[in-house]
């Protein structure tokens, strides 16, 4: 069956004219190359064999150069993958489009996204609001995952990589490394700042628990930011650096012993240790973890009121929505898909078959993924150590999820103090200039 209107025309000269851009980041897709070289084709071939939709398919390293690239050329893409907090700053610049009512019917069975997407991950996404309009209209979740710490047991034990202040820990002097990105390094020294109300159980327990952590970790007044610059200024004296993507050959080759990272590269570091005999874990510390998702949005002076544009970007949405586009995505890149797959059983499947114990492993244990399927319950019996690797890193247990923390898009204001932070923990302290 066709997957859009594209896929049902028989001119072959017109469907040869049909072409999307898409923005997204490196290494976020399966292109078909050494890395699967069961496959020749890329997803991308595929996509364009089955609807007649080529797609131009351009990378960044990060949101803010997909977002400096929109400014220079405001319809440069249709369709781009950002992170939620770049999404929402468009949102308010009124640079995306809602995808249509039809991209929600339920009952259009080519429309995979809303069909297989994870409930637990739509939940959080319509809950997401930023103007009076949700994030779940004006994105679709590609991938997510947590922020932790990856770490060698040898050397850290479960217990200091279960917090934190980890890369304050003076023992491992010049053995941490922390991500040179502002939210993800601000995101840890907040959960640092607040951390004797984070760990209070009257406050664990409490009924607005969610609502206070959120707006804890989300906080940018000055007497936080001031706090969280101190902490952060600490931690550039005890780690080994600030690291945009050697953490992961550093973690590999023993430089160092612990790495903050995002889960999905966790994944990659634990498979490429792994090759070299070398067992790493992840943490998502308890204090707090970031929940983060990449998503598709439609730019709109790149659709710029074209309808056959918008649907070939949303039949592009849902072609990575299949099932098993979803697999291909996941076993290339490492990262969890949003898609849980549920009117076919095929996740589950891809899941038990990656992470399931042998039958005669009498130390398996049952790790409960209900929350992610929409379930109160789903078990998978699985090796004891994976729910401290890969599996746990992939798919985090629903105590982990209970603590995330989406970060917001911050005003400005508060960016504008949070960046002058940065500039004093990572360069100089620019106040002292006036001192």
């Amino acid at each position: 069956s066709c997957l859009s209107l594209f896929a049902c025309g028989n001119d072959e000269e017109e469907e040869s004219n049909k072409s999307i851009t898409v923005f997204s980041w490196e290494d976020y897709i399966d292109l078909g190359d050494d890395e699967t070289p069961e496959r020749e084709s890329s997803i991308l071939d595929d996509f364009e064999d089955e609807t007649g939709i080529h797609v131009n398919y351009v990378t960044f390293a990060n949101s803010e150069e997909m977002y400096n690239e929109l400014q220079k050329n405001p319809n440069a893409c249709d369709l781009l993958c950002p992170s939620e907090y770049m999404i929402m700053k468009m949102m308010t610049e009124d640079m995306v489009l809602p995808f249509s009512d039809d991209f929600y019917d339920m009952d259009n069975e080519n429309n995979y996204y809303v069909r297989n997407v994870s409930p637990y991950i739509q939940d959080r996404l319509s809950n997401l609001e930023i103007e009076g309009n949700t994030l779940d209209k004006y994105a679709s979740c590609y991938m997510w995952g947590t922020l932790g710490i990856v770490y060698n047991p040898e050397y850290v034990s479960e217990e200091e990589a279960s917090h934190w202040n980890l890369l304050l820990n003076q023992d491992y002097y010049r053995q941490v490394t922390i991500k040179d990105s502002v939210r993800d390094a601000y995101f840890a020294g907040s959960a640092m700042y607040y951390y004797d109300t984070l760990m209070d159980e009257d406050f664990i327990n409490s009924e607005d628990y969610f609502e206070q952590l959120d707006s804890m970790i989300n906080a940018t007044d000055a007497d936080t930011v001031n706090g969280v610059e101190e902490i952060l200024s600490q931690a550039q004296k005890n780690v080994y650096s600030f690291e945009t993507d050697a953490g992961k050959a550093d973690m590999v080759t023993g430089k160092v012993v612990a790495n903050q990272q995002w889960s999905g590269d966790a994944v990659y570091t634990l498979d490429q240790a792994e090759e070299d005999g070398l067992i790493l874990c992840y943490s998502a510390p308890v204090e707090a973890t970031n929940l983060w998702f990449d998503g598709w949005c439609m730019l709109k002076s790149g659709i710029d009121g074209d309808a056959d544009k918008q649907l070939a970007a949303e039949a592009f949405v849902n072609y990575m929505a299949k099932p098993e586009s979803a697999i291909r995505n996941m076993y290339y890149i490492g990262y969890t898909s949003s898609i849980a797959g549920v009117t076919d059983g095929l996740i589950l499947d891809y899941i038990e078959y990656t992470f399931g114990a042998e039958e005669d492993d009498e130390e398996a244990v049952a790790y409960d993924i209900g929350y992610f399927f929409g379930e109160d319950e789903l078990l998978v019996m699985t090796p004891e150590d994976q729910v401290n690797r890969q599996f746990g890193a992939q798919y985090p247990t629903i105590d982990i999820v209970n603590r995330s923390v989406v970060m917001a898009y911050f005003d400005k204001e508060g960016n504008e103090r949070i960046n002058r932070m940065w500039t004093n923990v990572r360069c100089f302290d620019l106040d002292s200039l006036f001192n």
